[in-house]
């Protein structure tokens, strides 16, 4: 499920090619569990993770003044929010290998915004949806609040470059423990396209990864990627 409004939009094109940039390790786990790693949106590096924007903040200031749990409330739900983050475009990004990943040794999943849609599991006790990220200017522009997921589908104009894609989850309605994030439910196959190899990675390391790709059963194409091409003079 997703959201559709006049501020969320998600392209329509099932097509579009989205990447996650991590560690082996992280790779590893998902492949293990089956599991998609969601992260706490008050854990994230950008404080500004579900917050409203200065025009926002001021009208709910004023709802706030004759009921002030209506502002505990926000303040305490992005505890209960855990985001996947994915970066949409359609060639690998130099910047993303640089921030998401260490020591030449991480690797780059990529999929679609149709795998993504099938790929995750129906959950019972909390609603999923998949949005693309806003990017505004929070001292000038508005985020509407009618609905409690639309403060996480909205960032600083700073963080552009991320071109974000997200999977959303509130679990404030189950009783879940959630430390610096949650594990849910998703169908590997579905939601692995391809897996591309750091470019400035070894060949033991590549060896590795297609070795342990193989062993735990799974047919996924695995790309050298296309950073490492041959320089043609």
């Amino acid at each position: 499920m997703y959201i559709k409004s006049p501020e969320i939009t998600l392209s329509e094109n099932d097509n579009l090619a989205v990447w996650k940039y991590l560690d082996l390790s992280k790779f590893l786990d998902m492949l293990l569990s089956q599991k998609l790693f969601m992260s706490r949106s008050d854990k994230f590096e950008d404080q500004y993770e579900g917050t409203f924007s200065e025009p926002t903040y001021e009208e709910i200031k004023k709802i706030a003044a004759n009921n002030p749990k209506f502002l505990d409330y926000y303040k305490s739900h992005r505890e209960r929010v855990v985001i996947s983050s994915w970066h949409a475009n359609e060639y690998e990004s130099f910047a993303m290998w640089q921030i998401f990943t260490k020591n030449n040794e991480g690797l780059a999943i990529q999929s679609t915004i149709g795998r993504l849609k099938e790929a995750l599991k129906a959950e019972k006790h909390f609603e999923q949806y998949i949005g693309e990220v806003n990017y505004i200017d929070y001292k000038k522009e508005y985020i509407p609040f009618e609905d409690t997921f639309f403060p996480f589908l909205f960032k600083r104009k700073s963080f552009q470059y991320e071109r974000e894609i997200r999977i959303i989850s509130d679990t404030s309605k189950a009783s879940i423990a959630i430390n610096d994030g949650l594990k849910i439910d998703v169908v590997i196959d579905q939601l692995i396209e391809k897996i591309y190899i750091h470019p400035k990675s070894e060949n033991w390391y590549k060896n590795l990864v297609v070795e342990m790709v193989k062993k735990l059963g799974y047919e996924i194409t695995i790309e050298k990627s296309d950073l490492e091409s041959d320089i043609l003079i």
